[in-house]
């Protein structure tokens, strides 16, 4: 099992939440930690998560994972509406970049992806799932590529290419209706011909 699918099992399955999304990250920036504020435990790894309830209505967060060294098991650390999120920063809208701000209502943090495909999956289902449960306030994406936004999205792929697999399906049934409409009417003429020859031959 993978880490992802571990977080959602461990963390968001037994509070009825289902995980959207995940991207593993490291601060851009160092936090300063007072000296003896550090506590020791070492090396961990961290993870950005989107998750939502599956109780009706669906509220939707975004959850900071930890995973420290030597450890199997994934903690949860600190838990933000989706409400709570005002800006979403990509950094630089013209090349594949890992690096990201996430700005809260309390909150701001600088982030590295693992990877630059990673965070662009992220982002499209984070964008995706804003337009799906935020009415009201939506964050604002700035330095996002376009296809972030849209266009080339994972996600408006995917259901462009269902779409047109229906409307291609749906031409097809419909000229396959419009050919059988035609040899239908080939028939009812042939028919017709061979009743008129049949009733001008038993006349001679």
């Amino acid at each position: 099992m993978n880490a992802k699918s571990a977080i959602s099992k461990e963390i968001f399955a037994p509070h009825d939440e289902r995980m959207l999304g995940a991207v593993q990250v490291k601060r851009r920036t160092k936090k300063k930690i007072p000296f003896l504020a550090t506590g020791g435990q070492g090396e961990y790894l961290t993870y950005i998560c989107l998750s939502v309830t599956n109780k009706k209505p669906a509220q939707a967060s975004i959850t900071k994972v930890k995973q420290f060294e030597g450890s199997t098991s994934f903690v949860r650390r600190t838990q933000w509406m989706l409400e709570q999120l005002r800006q979403v920063n990509g950094i630089d809208p013209n090349r594949d970049s890992p690096e990201f701000d996430l700005l809260f209502e309390n909150a701001f943090d600088q982030w590295i992806a693992s990877t630059a495909s990673e965070k662009c999956t992220f982002f499209q289902v984070l964008h995706h799932t804003c337009q799906r449960y935020l009415t009201d306030k939506k964050p604002e994406f700035i330095n996002c590529q376009s296809k972030i936004m849209g266009g080339n999205s994972i996600l408006h792929s995917a259901a462009d290419s269902v779409t047109s697999a229906v409307q291609k399906a749906s031409q097809a049934l419909n000229e396959r209706g419009e050919r059988l409409g035609r040899a239908e009417e080939k028939t009812e003429e042939l028919k017709n011909s061979a009743q008129q020859f049949a009733e001008t031959a038993h006349k001679v």
